[in-house]
């Protein structure tokens, strides 16, 4: 019997049908700016997202990296939610590699609210120079500690304004953002109409074994090349791994809505369920939280004895998702698996 996966969406791999097309993709010297295939995918994706330029990069956290750097100068400061991926999970990236602070917001569910985030805005002049410059709001959508939850249209609107009244860029952490699209019905382009830049990953809901897409003005994207070979992000023959990517593009998308059904098939199974608590509001998405009243890591183990991998995120904290290789035989298993514990 195979395991069930539900550690993360990272854990996907390449199906055939897209290893055929990496096996056969047109490869050049990518940073000679020779790759065909780098170049379509990163045409396609500003296209998609409504952005001039593209650029292809080895990781989600690169590509975050990259935008900060864009968008700040050392001494600045970022503003973004409390539990976000590029403050939590980036191994601080921002302060190592932009030189920036960070000031960090509340939240509902991973969602901010603009006041909240009108409110940490500081600016180096208004306080005589004790104040570090705000510059730069980042969002995150799917909102990944949320629960997988999801911006409105509208809440977008209303930070991406604000930000932009206040003089800062808008960087949209967008790793899961085709989730967010899939669960919304909204247009890809309208909703990061007022982002400067916008992170995708390609290696988690969508498939691709590796890479992301950072898309913006031809301004902001020359400036995020230079960047990515100062952080060692120039790759060769990457059309290989692009190939992934407009495959994912073409067939995988639509497809996220299935992961969806089954992370609320796995969510109202489990409700009732003795010795967990979760909140069925969060789950917008193919993510499930629950909080544990015995220690996450032990039922990991006990999971783990039933072929069932689960990723424990704190003392009492526990996240699954649902992603392409996961069928409604698995979230059965996982639902039994639970209440057999």
């Amino acid at each position: 019997m195979n395991r069930v996966d539900l550690r993360s969406d990272t854990v996907t791999q390449p199906t055939d049908e897209m290893r055929a097309v990496m096996s056969t993709a047109q490869v050049g010297d990518d940073v000679f700016g020779e790759d065909s295939t780098v170049i379509e995918l990163e045409e396609r994706m500003a296209s998609l997202l409504g952005k001039e330029a593209g650029l292809f990069v080895p990781s989600g956290t690169m590509s975050n990296a990259i935008a900060i750097r864009c968008h700040t100068q050392p001494g600045d400061e970022i503003i973004t939610e409390e539990k976000s991926h590029i403050y939590v999970y980036e191994g601080g990236g921002y302060a190592a590699l932009s030189g920036c602070s960070v000031a960090l917001v509340s939240s509902d569910l991973g969602i901010m609210d603009v006041s909240d985030v009108e409110s940490k805005i500081r600016k180096s002049a208004h306080g005589k120079s004790h104040y570090p410059n705000g510059t730069l709001v980042c969002m995150e959508n799917t909102a990944n500690r949320g629960g997988g939850t999801c911006y409105t249209q509208e809440q977008i609107d209303d930070i991406a304004q604000m930000a932009i009244s206040k003089d800062c860029a808008v960087h949209m952490d967008g790793a899961r953002l085709f989730n967010a699209i899939i669960a919304s019905g909204l247009e890809p382009a309208r909703v990061v109409r007022d982002c400067d830049t916008i992170s995708i990953c390609i290696s988690k809901g969508l498939g691709a074994p590796v890479g992301g897409v950072l898309v913006g003005s031809k301004k902001v994207i020359e400036q995020a090349h230079r960047w990515r070979k100062m952080f060692g992000g120039g790759m060769r023959q990457a059309g290989i791994l692009a190939a992934a990517g407009l495959y994912a593009l073409d067939h995988h998308i639509e497809r996220l809505a299935e992961d969806h059904f089954r992370a609320r098939q796995l969510a109202e199974g489990l409700v009732g369920t003795t010795g967990i608590d979760l909140n069925i509001n969060s789950v917008q998405t193919n993510m499930v939280y629950i909080k544990t009243e015995d220690l996450a890591d032990n039922i990991v183990k006990l999971l783990a004895a039933e072929l069932i991998d689960v990723l424990a995120i704190g003392t009492h904290l526990i996240r699954m998702v649902t992603h392409l290789h996961i069928d409604d035989e698995g979230i059965e298993r996982t639902v039994n698996a639970f209440k057999k514990i």
